[in-house]
């Protein structure tokens, strides 16, 4: 992705790709990453500020999906890309604490594996979500917070769509991620699909 293409957002394009290319088969029950990229290797912008009685999510369900999982937190490995879930976590989401705390204004991101090593995983089912569906995100005090689906799109890793994804906004919006689409010769889905949701 060239600099220019999104001056306020290209310090994120590696952070995005990186939370996203450990979809399936993990090698280790750690955070993995994707391999370095000379685009950009900054951190990705902080999000808005929370309001002083924010809490952090703990938990996430979709209904029509029959997805219900933990929420884990995912930070920035070493090389300050974005951490996703261990392979032996698949059924477990995970929070980027970079992102807004979900119900807040800004994008709020949730990143969980297809299918890992172990089997299917929590977001194996995205696919099928449908627009309108509710996701509901239960906070660390026991508040639940819920969105409406508004969009779905599979991009190719390589042409992921950062400033929609990790931009800022003043909406209170919410993204689901996971890899999907076919495996390239290290067998690494070669797309990823997003979900949008807006606060209801």
């Amino acid at each position: 992705m060239p600099r220019t293409a999104f001056p306020v957002t290209a310090a994120l394009a590696l952070a995005a790709l990186a939370a996203l290319t450990g979809c399936s088969g993990d090698p280790a029950p750690q955070p993995s990453k994707a391999p370095a990229s000379t685009a950009a290797r900054e951190a990705p912008a902080p999000a808005p500020e929370a309001t002083a009685t924010a809490q952090p999510p703990a938990h996430v369900s979709i209904p029509s999906l029959g997805v219900d999982s933990d929420i884990m937190r995912l930070g920035l490995n070493p090389d300050r890309t974005v951490e996703v879930p261990p392979a032996d976590k698949g059924m477990t989401t995970g929070w980027y604490t970079g992102s807004a705390v979900p119900g807040e204004p800004g994008a709020a991101v949730l990143i969980g594996h297809n299918d890992t090593r172990y089997g299917r995983a929590v977001f194996h089912d995205l696919k099928k979500i449908a627009e309108g569906a509710e996701i509901v995100v239960r906070d660390a005090g026991g508040k639940d917070v819920r969105f409406e689906v508004t969009a779905r799109e599979t991009v190719r890793k390589d042409a992921f769509p950062t400033a929609r994804v990790y931009g800022r906004t003043t909406e209170r919006a919410l993204r689901l991620i996971t890899c999907d689409g076919a495996f390239d010769a290290a067998g690494h889905p070669v797309d990823n699909l997003i979900v949008y949701a807006k606060r209801k």
